[in-house]
Protein backbone atom coordinates (compact mmCIF):
# COMPACT_ATOMS: atom_id res chain seq x y z
CA UNK A 1 0.00 0.00 0.00
CA UNK A 2 1.19 3.69 0.80
CA UNK A 3 2.31 4.75 3.64
CA UNK A 4 0.96 8.55 5.35
CA UNK A 5 2.72 12.09 5.37
CA UNK A 6 3.13 14.40 7.65
CA UNK A 7 0.13 16.69 6.25
CA UNK A 8 -1.77 13.41 5.64
CA UNK A 9 -1.37 12.62 9.79
CA UNK A 10 -2.63 16.47 9.79
CA UNK A 11 -5.57 16.26 8.20
CA UNK A 12 -6.52 12.86 8.51
CA UNK A 13 -6.08 11.79 5.30
CA UNK A 14 -5.70 7.79 4.29
CA UNK A 15 -4.84 5.75 0.88
CA UNK A 16 -7.78 3.59 0.22
CA UNK A 17 -7.65 0.79 -3.18
CA UNK A 18 -9.64 1.69 -6.15
CA UNK A 19 -8.72 -0.63 -8.60
CA UNK A 20 -6.59 -3.66 -8.69
CA UNK A 21 -5.81 -6.19 -11.78
CA UNK A 22 -3.34 -9.41 -10.83
CA UNK A 23 -1.96 -11.58 -13.32
CA UNK A 24 0.24 -14.82 -12.71
CA UNK A 25 2.50 -16.42 -14.91
CA UNK A 26 4.09 -18.98 -12.96
CA UNK A 27 3.52 -20.16 -9.48
CA UNK A 28 6.54 -20.75 -7.60
CA UNK A 29 7.28 -24.10 -6.40
CA UNK A 30 8.70 -24.96 -3.04
CA UNK A 31 11.75 -23.94 -2.64
CA UNK A 32 11.96 -21.15 -4.96
CA UNK A 33 13.34 -17.54 -4.47
CA UNK A 34 11.03 -15.09 -5.73
CA UNK A 35 12.38 -11.08 -6.31
CA UNK A 36 9.47 -8.21 -5.72
CA UNK A 37 9.99 -4.92 -7.16
CA UNK A 38 7.60 -2.17 -6.46
CA UNK A 39 7.09 1.31 -7.02
CA UNK A 40 4.39 4.31 -6.77
CA UNK A 41 3.94 7.21 -8.91
CA UNK A 42 1.19 9.97 -9.50
CA UNK A 43 -2.27 9.33 -11.36
CA UNK A 44 -3.93 12.46 -12.28
CA UNK A 45 -5.46 15.52 -9.60
CA UNK A 46 -7.10 12.49 -7.39
CA UNK A 47 -5.13 9.33 -6.85
CA UNK A 48 -2.23 7.53 -7.07
CA UNK A 49 -0.84 4.45 -7.96
CA UNK A 50 1.45 1.41 -7.14
CA UNK A 51 2.89 -1.24 -9.26
CA UNK A 52 4.82 -4.80 -9.03
CA UNK A 53 6.88 -6.89 -11.03
CA UNK A 54 7.62 -10.43 -9.60
CA UNK A 55 11.00 -12.18 -11.01
CA UNK A 56 12.07 -15.88 -10.21
CA UNK A 57 15.02 -14.54 -8.64
CA UNK A 58 17.52 -17.55 -9.97
CA UNK A 59 16.80 -17.23 -13.41
CA UNK A 60 15.12 -13.91 -14.07
CA UNK A 61 11.38 -14.54 -15.61
CA UNK A 62 9.24 -12.16 -14.62
CA UNK A 63 6.39 -14.68 -13.30
CA UNK A 64 3.45 -12.02 -12.25
CA UNK A 65 2.57 -8.46 -12.50
CA UNK A 66 0.23 -6.01 -10.82
CA UNK A 67 -1.06 -2.59 -10.76
CA UNK A 68 -3.23 -1.20 -8.08
CA UNK A 69 -5.07 2.82 -8.42
CA UNK A 70 -5.42 4.48 -4.98
CA UNK A 71 -7.43 7.41 -3.89
CA UNK A 72 -7.58 10.11 -1.19
CA UNK A 73 -10.16 9.84 1.75
CA UNK A 74 -10.64 11.86 4.49
CA UNK A 75 -10.77 9.58 7.93
CA UNK A 76 -13.54 10.85 9.54
CA UNK A 77 -16.20 11.86 6.78
CA UNK A 78 -15.12 8.70 4.86
CA UNK A 79 -15.32 11.26 1.76
CA UNK A 80 -12.93 11.47 -0.71
CA UNK A 81 -10.75 14.30 -1.47
CA UNK A 82 -8.10 15.28 -3.93
CA UNK A 83 -4.90 14.85 -3.22
CA UNK A 84 -3.00 18.59 -2.76
CA UNK A 85 -0.25 19.29 -4.03
CA UNK A 86 1.64 19.30 -0.63
CA UNK A 87 0.76 16.03 0.24
CA UNK A 88 2.17 15.30 -3.64
CA UNK A 89 4.95 16.85 -2.84
CA UNK A 90 5.60 14.68 0.10
CA UNK A 91 5.37 11.12 -1.57
CA UNK A 92 6.68 11.96 -4.84
CA UNK A 93 10.11 12.19 -3.45
CA UNK A 94 9.98 8.60 -3.53
CA UNK A 95 8.59 7.13 -6.94
CA UNK A 96 10.74 7.19 -10.08
CA UNK A 97 11.55 10.96 -12.02
CA UNK A 98 10.67 8.71 -15.36
CA UNK A 99 6.95 7.42 -15.32
CA UNK A 100 7.02 3.51 -15.32
CA UNK A 101 4.12 0.81 -15.89
CA UNK A 102 4.03 -2.79 -15.15
CA UNK A 103 1.72 -3.25 -18.29
CA UNK A 104 3.24 -0.99 -20.69
CA UNK A 105 0.90 -2.46 -23.48
CA UNK A 106 -1.89 -0.93 -24.84
CA UNK A 107 -5.68 -2.78 -24.14
CA UNK A 108 -3.68 -4.89 -21.45
CA UNK A 109 -6.20 -6.47 -18.94
CA UNK A 110 -5.57 -3.81 -16.18
CA UNK A 111 -7.82 -1.31 -18.26
CA UNK A 112 -10.38 -3.26 -19.15
CA UNK A 113 -14.34 -2.59 -17.68
CA UNK A 114 -15.79 -5.23 -15.78
CA UNK A 115 -18.77 -6.91 -17.31
CA UNK A 116 -22.13 -6.41 -14.88
CA UNK A 117 -22.80 -9.55 -13.16
CA UNK A 118 -26.14 -10.39 -14.12
CA UNK A 119 -28.27 -11.93 -11.65
CA UNK A 120 -29.18 -14.85 -10.45
CA UNK A 121 -25.64 -15.47 -10.45
CA UNK A 122 -24.56 -19.34 -10.65
CA UNK A 123 -23.03 -20.10 -7.29
CA UNK A 124 -23.61 -17.55 -4.18
CA UNK A 125 -22.27 -18.02 -0.27
CA UNK A 126 -24.37 -15.62 1.81
CA UNK A 127 -24.04 -14.23 4.92
CA UNK A 128 -20.20 -13.78 5.23
CA UNK A 129 -19.20 -11.33 8.03
CA UNK A 130 -16.28 -9.41 8.71
CA UNK A 131 -13.71 -10.41 11.73
CA UNK A 132 -11.81 -7.99 13.33
CA UNK A 133 -8.54 -10.08 11.96
CA UNK A 134 -9.95 -8.71 9.01
CA UNK A 135 -9.64 -4.44 9.58
CA UNK A 136 -6.95 -2.70 8.87
CA UNK A 137 -5.59 -0.21 10.29
CA UNK A 138 -8.45 2.41 8.76
CA UNK A 139 -11.12 0.25 10.23
CA UNK A 140 -12.21 -1.03 7.29
CA UNK A 141 -11.83 -4.46 5.24
CA UNK A 142 -8.69 -5.56 3.69
CA UNK A 143 -8.26 -6.10 0.26
CA UNK A 144 -7.03 -9.80 0.74
CA UNK A 145 -9.90 -10.61 2.54
CA UNK A 146 -12.82 -9.24 -0.54
CA UNK A 147 -10.55 -11.98 -2.18
CA UNK A 148 -11.31 -14.86 -0.06
CA UNK A 149 -15.09 -13.86 0.08
CA UNK A 150 -15.40 -14.41 -4.01
CA UNK A 151 -13.59 -17.79 -3.85
CA UNK A 152 -16.03 -18.69 -1.03
CA UNK A 153 -18.65 -18.85 -3.92
CA UNK A 154 -16.61 -20.32 -6.54
CA UNK A 155 -17.26 -24.16 -7.72
CA UNK A 156 -15.22 -26.66 -6.04
CA UNK A 157 -14.30 -28.28 -9.17
CA UNK A 158 -12.78 -25.25 -10.46
CA UNK A 159 -10.41 -24.68 -7.61
CA UNK A 160 -9.67 -28.40 -8.07
CA UNK A 161 -8.64 -28.30 -11.75
CA UNK A 162 -7.85 -25.18 -12.79
CA UNK A 163 -5.27 -22.18 -11.76
CA UNK A 164 -6.06 -18.58 -11.35
CA UNK A 165 -4.41 -16.32 -13.60
CA UNK A 166 -5.68 -13.06 -13.44
CA UNK A 167 -7.57 -11.47 -11.51
CA UNK A 168 -8.98 -7.62 -11.56
CA UNK A 169 -10.85 -5.85 -8.58
CA UNK A 170 -13.06 -2.90 -8.77
CA UNK A 171 -13.48 -1.42 -5.17
CA UNK A 172 -16.93 0.29 -5.22
CA UNK A 173 -17.30 1.05 -1.24
CA UNK A 174 -15.64 0.39 2.19
CA UNK A 175 -16.77 -2.68 3.95
CA UNK A 176 -16.81 -2.21 8.01
CA UNK A 177 -17.38 -4.29 10.47
CA UNK A 178 -20.94 -4.34 11.09
CA UNK A 179 -21.87 -5.34 7.29
CA UNK A 180 -22.90 -8.43 6.13
CA UNK A 181 -21.89 -10.00 2.27
CA UNK A 182 -23.12 -12.32 -0.16
CA UNK A 183 -20.47 -13.41 -2.53
CA UNK A 184 -21.58 -14.16 -6.33
CA UNK A 185 -19.89 -16.06 -9.00
CA UNK A 186 -21.16 -16.57 -12.52
CA UNK A 187 -19.26 -18.87 -14.97
CA UNK A 188 -18.79 -17.95 -18.57
CA UNK A 189 -16.84 -20.62 -20.77
CA UNK A 190 -14.07 -19.99 -23.04
CA UNK A 191 -11.12 -22.14 -24.01
CA UNK A 192 -10.40 -22.10 -20.46
CA UNK A 193 -12.35 -20.65 -17.62
CA UNK A 194 -13.51 -17.11 -16.97
CA UNK A 195 -15.86 -16.02 -14.09
CA UNK A 196 -17.40 -12.59 -12.78
CA UNK A 197 -18.24 -11.99 -8.98
CA UNK A 198 -18.94 -9.82 -6.81
CA UNK A 199 -19.02 -8.97 -3.14
CA UNK A 200 -22.64 -7.57 -2.10
CA UNK A 201 -23.12 -5.86 1.28
CA UNK A 202 -26.42 -5.76 3.49
CA UNK A 203 -26.79 -3.38 6.12
CA UNK A 204 -29.37 -4.41 8.55
CA UNK A 205 -31.84 -1.72 9.53
CA UNK A 206 -35.42 -2.49 11.44
CA UNK A 207 -37.78 -2.18 8.42
CA UNK A 208 -35.55 -3.62 5.09
CA UNK A 209 -31.94 -3.92 4.68
CA UNK A 210 -30.49 -1.91 1.85
CA UNK A 211 -28.33 -3.30 -0.77
CA UNK A 212 -24.62 -2.33 -2.43
CA UNK A 213 -22.43 -3.80 -4.31
CA UNK A 214 -18.61 -3.70 -2.13
CA UNK A 215 -16.83 -4.79 -5.09
CA UNK A 216 -16.30 -6.36 -8.70
CA UNK A 217 -14.51 -8.90 -9.88
CA UNK A 218 -13.28 -10.63 -12.77
CA UNK A 219 -11.45 -14.11 -12.92
CA UNK A 220 -9.48 -16.21 -15.35
CA UNK A 221 -8.63 -19.55 -14.45
CA UNK A 222 -6.35 -21.89 -16.63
Amino acid sequence: GFATTPTMRKLRLIWVTSRMHIEIYKYPAWGDVVEIETWCQGEGRIGTRRDWIIKDLATGEVIGRATSKWVMMNQDTRKLQRVSDEVREEYLVFCPRTPRLAFPEEDNGSVKKIPKLEEPADYSRSELVPRRADLDMNQHVNNVTYIGWVLESMPQEIIDTHELQTITLDYRRECQHNDMVDSLTSLELADDYSTNGSAIGKQHKKEHPSLFAFLEIVQHWT
